[in-house]
């Protein structure tokens, strides 16, 4: 009987230690860092299909795990992030590059961005654009995509794919709260046909 009850406790021992172990994993993905695989080509040529992205979750603040709650703050969203978020549309979580900040005036027609007035492209063709100091190469390939002009609220920021012509974005849904923004994508880690490796964003 003896014998019986200790190895009943150690099975007990053992599942609360796996399932604590689990549920940290989740904890850390959901506060830490994430991996996200990409699902289309709306980031080209950022981004690919198919690419597997590190996402990290404390770039914007400390959430406490499973909620939207900072424990404590951390960068502000700037222009040229790529960042993980949910669609205000649907829900989908999506990808994207943010081109504009709150306070900024936003022009974008043909697939070309201004911001306050100053045109970001730096060819003539306008296929890269100096965005928060990054060079993106555009994706302009299928046309522009819809145009956009307006300014952006406080405390939200303007979310554009570098596919301009193949992008859901916020030229459709509009602006997302600097607070729903999840993390902000490092580095490709995996891409189809060239295997691993590290691509920083």
């Amino acid at each position: 009987m003896i014998n019986v009850m200790t190895r009943r406790q150690r099975i007990i021992r053992e599942t609360l230690v796996l399932g604590l172990l689990v549920v940290g994993i989740f904890a850390a993905r959901s506060t830490l860092a994430d991996h996200y695989h990409v699902p289309s080509g709306s980031m080209e040529y950022t981004l690919l299909a198919g690419d597997r992205v590190v996402v990290d979750k404390r770039a914007y603040g400390l959430r406490i795990p499973f909620t939207n709650i900072d424990l404590f703050d951390g960068d502000e969203v700037s222009r040229g992030d790529v960042v993980i978020f949910d669609s205000p549309r649907d829900g989908k979580r999506l990808i994207k590059r943010i081109v504009a900040v709150g306070g900024d005036h936003v022009l974008i027609r043909d697939g070309h961005l201004a911001i306050n007035g100053q045109w970001l492209a730096t060819t003539a063709e306008g296929a890269v654009e100096l965005i928060g100091g990054k060079a993106v190469q555009l994706n302009l390939a299928d046309g522009g995509g819809p145009p956009l002009q307006g300014t952006v609220a406080p405390g939200m920021v303007l979310a554009v794919g570098d596919h301009r012509g193949n992008s859901t974005d916020g030229r459709i849904f509009g602006a997302v709260a600097e607070d729903e923004i999840y993390g902000r994508a490092l580095a490709v880690y995996y891409r189809r046909g060239a295997g691993f490796g590290w691509r920083e964003l």
